[in-house]
């Protein structure tokens, strides 16, 4: 069950950003775990993506350090070696958001693993595995996987510059007609 994809907050692509454009990049927000507290007893979080320019972000769920979005974002992506960077925002109605931590990951495996052209690999396969390291924000280790025909890969991100908290996100591609990798 897809939830509707959220409207960009950015400009619409420029013809030339479409022409090297290689294909959208579609993030499922799943759920965030054990999230700061910004407000008295919890906090009303929402998710904001960056890639580039383009900017995104979830709707906001109130009074939970354990909110489940389950919500679509799609970026187009033109240069796979930009990092998307995502941040975790406390939504307050009469003062600025507090800024609940950040994480940043890179799409190059998953690139790699649709460079690959897989199809017809048995459900479930693991492609690769991408270990967390100090230079990554993984709190485990992700696998790329071939998943009911397509190339998926499952994360969960430790916050930084926050007490605590995971995002638990998904990465699907979306390919164009007359684009690919």
């Amino acid at each position: 069950m897809d939830s509707p994809t959220s409207p960009a907050l950015t400009k619409a692509p420029t013809k030339s950003s479409m022409e090297n454009l290689l294909g959208l990049l579609r993030i499922r927000v799943k759920r965030g775990v054990n999230l700061a507290v910004r407000d008295v007893r919890t906090s009303d979080p929402y998710v904001v993506v960056k890639m580039g320019k383009q900017k995104l972000k979830t709707r906001v769920i109130n009074k939970d350090v354990n909110p489940e979005w389950n919500e679509d974002l799609t970026l187009s992506v033109s240069d796979p070696n930009l990092p998307v960077k995502l941040t975790v925002y406390d939504h307050d109605m009469f003062s600025m958001d507090d800024k609940m931590g950040d994480a940043e990951f890179d799409i190059k495996a998953f690139i790699e693993a649709l460079k690959m052209k897989l199809d017809g690999l048995p459900n479930g396969t693991i492609v690769t595995r991408v270990l967390p390291l100090r230079t990554n924000c993984l709190s485990e280790e992700s696998c790329v996987m071939y998943k009911d025909g397509k190339i998926v890969q499952d994360m969960c991100l430790r916050l930084r510059n926050v007490e605590c908290g995971e995002v638990e996100i998904q990465l699907q591609w979306i390919d164009l007609p007359g684009k690919g990798l």
